[in-house]
Parts: C-alpha cells; sequence; structure tokens
C-alpha cells in the first residue's frame, strides 16, 4: 500500500485529489497539507507550518503537490528533508524556483514533475516531437486557453510545447499576442486566453500557403491530471533519487 500526503487538500485540485486516492486500489491517503487544519474524507489535514510533524508522524510514500509555485517549493523542500518522494503538477516556477527544488531533489529523493498529468497532453507532446521537424518551414502559431482563475500565463503546457518546438525547428523568436501594424518573420505566436471554467485547451498550427496543420488537445475535466498523477505517485517509490519526467512513467520518449 503506498501511503500518500496531498498538499492543497482543501484546493479544487487537492480535494480531487484526495478524493481519487481514496477510491484508488493500492493508494492510502493518509494526511493533507493546506493554509488551515482540518479534515478530508477522515484524515488530518495540518497547517503548512506543520508540515514536518505531518510527515514525521504518518511517513508517507509519497507527497502530490498541485499548488502554487511559493507554496511548493517549501513542501518540496520538506518533503525532501524526510526522503518522501514526490509527484509535482504545479507550474509557474521561476529559474531560481526550480534551481531550489533541483538542489532540495537531487541525490535525496525520486520526484515525478512535469506541467501536465494528463496521459493525452504527454502523447500529444511526442507527436509534437515527430512532427514539428517535418514542418520546419512553416509558420507556428502556440494557442492556449485556461478557466478564469488560472494566475500564470502562458501555461506550463504551453511552455513546454514551445521547448518542444526549439528543439526540433531551433530557437525562434517569441511574439506574445500581436497588436498594430506587425510583419510575420520567422517567429512562433503565443497566444494565451483565460475565462469560465476551460480546463485546457491546447494547440499547435503549422501554416504555409494553401494549407495548414493543427495538433491540439482539449482536457474536458481535471480528472485526467488528477489519473496521471495517481499513476506517477503508484510508480515513484522505490526509485532511484532524481526528476523524472512524467513521459518516463508511461514509457514515452522524453
Amino acid at each position: 500500500m503506498t501511503k500518500v500526503v496531498v498538499s492543497g487538500a482543501f484546493g479544487r485540485m487537492g480535494s480531487m485529489i484526495c478524493r481519487m486516492v481514496t477510491e484508488t486500489e493500492g493508494l492510502e491517503l493518509v494526511g493533507g497539507i493546506d493554509i488551515k487544519a482540518g479534515t478530508q474524507f477522515n484524515v488530518d489535514v495540518v497547517k503548512s507550518e506543520e508540515i514536518d510533524r505531518l510527515l514525521t508522524e504518518q511517513q508517507p510514500d509519497v507527497l502530490i503537490d498541485f499548488t502554487i509555485a511559493s507554496a511548493a517549493v517549501t513542501t518540496i523542500q520538506a518533503a525532501a528533508r524526510h526522503h518522501v518522494g514526490l509527484v509535482v503538477g504545479t507550474t509557474g516556477f521561476s529559474d531560481a524556483q526550480q534551481q531550489q527544488i533541483r538542489d532540495a531533489v537531487e541525490g535525496t529523493v525520486p520526484a515525478v514533475i512535469s506541467t501536465n498529468f494528463s496521459i493525452g497532453v504527454n502523447i500529444f507532446w511526442q507527436i509534437l516531437r515527430n512532427a514539428a521537424p517535418l514542418l520546419s518551414e512553416y509558420d507556428i502559431e502556440v494557442s492556449e486557453a485556461h478557466h478564469r482563475y488560472k494566475k500564470d500565463a502562458p501555461s506550463g503546457t504551453a511552455k513546454t510545447i514551445l521547448s518542444i518546438l526549439d528543439e526540433a525547428v531551433g530557437e525562434r523568436e517569441k511574439v506574445y499576442g500581436r497588436e498594430g501594424i506587425t510583419e510575420r518573420k520567422n517567429e512562433i505566436g503565443v497566444h494565451v486566453f483565460r475565462g469560465g471554467d476551460i480546463v485546457g485547451d491546447h494547440a499547435v498550427t503549422f501554416a504555409k500557403n494553401f494549407e495548414s496543420i493543427t495538433l491540439s488537445h482539449r482536457a474536458y475535466d481535471r480528472a485526467v491530471f488528477v489519473k496521471g498523477a495517481l499513476k506517477a505517485a503508484t510508480w515513484v517509490p522505490g526509485k532511484k533519487p532524481g526528476i523524472y519526467p512524467f513521459s518516463a512513467v508511461l514509457g514515452l520518449e522524453s
């Protein structure tokens, strides 16, 4: 039985993760962390400043974090101190925060860290890696849409798309939206939409005279991210310390 602690246990994603952990064979919810104390599915949720006590008492195998960057760094550092494996789907980390995470994790604990835990998105990324080199002479536009409460823009998933494109076709200038008189150059346009309760839409369009190709993924329910995170939570215990992409869990090329 894999013992799981969930960070942000009272949040939208955290609550869903807690519920789905309790419904998943082989996983056991043993605690939660949030800005306030309480209970979630009959287990204790402690304030974030009590994380060391919780990890000492419960000795979980895995901590799952889908919160915000500033909080996640502290949580990741605590989990590493207690040699607890990690599954991190939080996005919006600065370069400095990413370095703090590497310093805490590498050589200490195994951690699966990804900007998107949808299995479909990870397959979409793999398709993009294979297709983009064949379409390097095309104009490229990236678009993404999320709910009105998402704070970071572009999304972490879109940033991963841009990284894949840079590797596949060579680095190009990124133009974030367009206004006024603009002449298209050898650039990648990036477009962000925020509104309503959109779960997550991502698309890459390759355009040339007389034709275009669009690769896209649409998530209809946050459960797809949770299912992927729980798959990673089952996989990560016992792995060698280090940071793994979710593609490693799925056996895909990264």
